[in-house]
């Protein structure tokens, strides 16, 4: 049960199957948190390199190498961070990019910092270049040089810190600059999770809440939840309610299917922005190419809206294809909302008509 506590993405919070962190959202994940890596589900290749890591620094007395996660929000990188920071028996402080916006408030909380404590920074890449810099040589050297005055008068007193481990989280990783990337000693990215994944995900979830699923709700909900813990975690809350209200308290399939239904939820895990943007390109726009702006005024968003919240879904599933002549559905797409394509229709009354007059 792995999610991440902030992010910057543009997913609203109110949807369902966003995977950005709202306030409820925040305060269920900290109940449902592993605590050590023998509880984290998934990310199979990270867990095992990551053990490696850690049992290696304890082995030899010494604080860990600087990691950093990368990945979609939502798969577990704040919990790998505390996880970490358990793991090596040390505190660990919490802070993220956005708020370091001068060399000053990084150097406040760099200087606080105890022996083997983990520095948690997440959205690492939206750190102010001035206070990037001055994380080089703190990652690197353990010493920041604080200047004192201004102008001619101006003095750098160097300040030495004591070791620690800077634990960095981005959902971009592309836009961190080489220099800070190198001075990492372990690098992982996270992958989305697999369903049976996600149902292992659900069940400990379903115990830690005292709910009681049997093994198709979990699947119908793994399968709803785009890969993303935090999602299955979200939707699971919210099919407790339905079963709850309308059932005897136990989420079966045919309750989990029933709640996501009013829930707008469908079976890939679309909902209804998803389904917009798809109904607009078959619909009004027969499959595409269509641009980008004229999609949005179709579905009445606005442009970053289905370009940085719909579309990235869309493409992973392979539902929309995005082109240098515009936005077009795929097979898929026609598939999953039960539509003809334009085409197809096409070649069946000619085939037919092929057939009539071959008699």
């Amino acid at each position: 049960m792995n999610w991440d506590d902030t992010t910057d993405d543009l997913t609203a919070p109110e949807r369902l199957v966003g995977a950005s962190a709202d306030g409820e959202d925040q305060a269920v994940e900290a109940a449902l948190r592993p605590k050590d890596l023998g509880e984290f589900i998934g990310q199979e290749k990270v867990r095992e390199q990551l053990d490696l890591v850690l049992r290696a620094a304890r082995a030899r007395g010494a604080t860990a190498d600087h990691v950093l996660l990368s990945g979609a929000p939502g798969l577990g990188k704040t919990t790998l961070s505390m996880i970490i920071a358990a793991e090596m028996g040390a505190p660990i402080r919490i802070t993220s990019g956005p708020a370091i916006q001068h060399a000053g408030d990084l150097a406040a909380i760099l200087s606080s910092l105890q022996e083997g404590e983990v520095l948690f920074l997440d959205e690492i890449h939206r750190m102010s270049r001035p206070a990037e810099e001055m994380l080089y040589m703190a990652m690197e050297d353990f010493r920041v040089d604080v200047v004192v005055g201004k102008g001619p008068g101006a003095t750098a007193i160097p300040l030495e810190l004591p070791p620690f481990t800077l634990v960095g989280a981005t959902t971009r990783a592309g836009l961190l600059p080489p220099p800070l990337r190198d001075r990492f000693g372990f690098t992982a990215h996270m992958e989305f999770y697999a369903p049976d994944e996600l149902e292992r995900v659900i069940h400990r979830s379903a115990r830690l809440l005292d709910v009681e699923i049997d093994t198709e709700g979990a699947a119908e909900i793994a399968g709803r939840s785009r890969g993303t813990p935090r999602i299955a975690n979200r939707l699971l809350r919210r099919v407790r309610d339905y079963a709850q209200v309308k059932a005897d308290g136990v989420i079966t399939r045919e309750v989990a299917s029933a709640a996501l239904q009013v829930y707008e939820v469908d079976t890939r895990g679309l909902d209804r922005l998803d389904r917009g943007v798809l109904e607009a390109l078959l619909k009004l726009f027969g499959g595409g190419p269509v641009g980008l702006s004229t999609l949005a005024v179709a579905v009445g968003e606005e442009r970053e809206t289905v370009e940085e919240v719909a579309e990235p879904f869309l493409v992973r599933e392979g539902l929309l294809a995005r082109t240098p002549r515009g936005r077009i559905a795929t097979p898929a797409a026609w598939a999953h909302l039960g539509l003809t394509p334009p085409g197809a229709a096409g070649r069946t009354a000619g085939n037919g008509q092929g057939d009539l007059f071959g008699a």
